[in-house]
């Protein structure tokens, strides 16, 4: 038999490195889930932008098989079962789950959470008509291993939706975050992106640049659908201290993939 500690050190050395960064970091994200879980309008991003506005999820959620790479509290799963999908959460952090689990009792509304890596799901071929992450696989897991995983869970014709930083902000953000947010100088190649680890912590970040995302979703069987290159609407503010609103209404702080599985 396997045990716990066995099945950790199986895994790659970046997730066993992002497992414990979030499972360490997990209390300060109990008061935000919150939040989130008691808010009705679908958001996106650090800004809280208005799926309303940025239009990433199909117009009807209502019997869709969805699954979130990355749930880590679970509240963009509870917005969608709140529209009528059927979503599955999949973390790397079990403290992460377990303010999920939480939540799901506060708050009424129940869907399966799975404590594993989204770079090997549990789950069946073909199991989902739907796949999203924000923050979640889409930059803490290793894009050449988790988006052939979302292939692989999608039938023909699902899509697939994610969240990251944006590729400007990622070249210009200081490699220390006391030295403030992003400013108007590159830092470091855009050439080359992938892998991005930061002195001040010990995660592991994933990054790519826009020719290899494309190449990378055609090489899984997906055509790219729309690139959305996040603006928050005039007036917004974050908590987010590695950018600034000015900041944010001139460059993309956040792009949205959009791709659909091909039939």
């Amino acid at each position: 038999m396997t045990t716990d500690d066995e099945a950790e050190a199986d895994l790659p050395e970046h997730v066993r490195r992002n497992r414990a960064h979030w499972d360490a970091t997990a209390d300060k994200w109990v008061a935000p889930g919150r939040r989130a879980w008691s808010t009705a309008e679908i958001t996106w991003g650090v800004f809280g932008v208005p799926e309303s506005q940025l239009q990433v999820l199909p117009d009807d959620l209502a019997g869709l098989d969805v699954i979130e790479l990355g749930c880590g509290t679970a509240y963009r799963c509870a917005w969608l079962a709140r529209g009528g999908a059927a979503p599955v959460g999949i973390d790397n952090s079990e403290r992460q789950l377990a303010t999920a689990r939480a939540f799901q009792d506060e708050f009424g509304i129940r869907f399966p959470l799975i404590h594993g890596n989204a770079e090997s799901v549990p789950l069946p071929d073909a199991s989902f008509d739907l796949a999203i992450s924000e923050y979640g696989a889409s930059i803490w897991a290793d894009p050449y291993r988790w988006i052939p995983e979302a292939a692989r869970l999608l039938r023909p014709g699902g899509r697939l939706a994610f969240l990251v930083n944006g590729t400007f902000q990622m070249l210009t953000v200081p490699d220390y975050e006391a030295d403030g947010p992003s400013g108007d100088r590159l830092l470091r190649p855009y050439f080359g992106m992938h892998r991005f680890e930061w002195p001040d912590d010990n995660s592991v970040e994933f990054h790519l640049g826009y020719g290899d995302w494309i190449r990378l979703l055609h090489a899984n069987g997906f055509e790219v659908e729309d690139l959305i290159e996040v603006r928050p609407p005039p007036g917004a503010t974050t908590g987010w201290n590695l950018v600034t609103p000015e900041w944010a209404q001139r460059w993309p702080v956040e792009e949205i993939w959009k791709a659909r599985k091909r039939g």
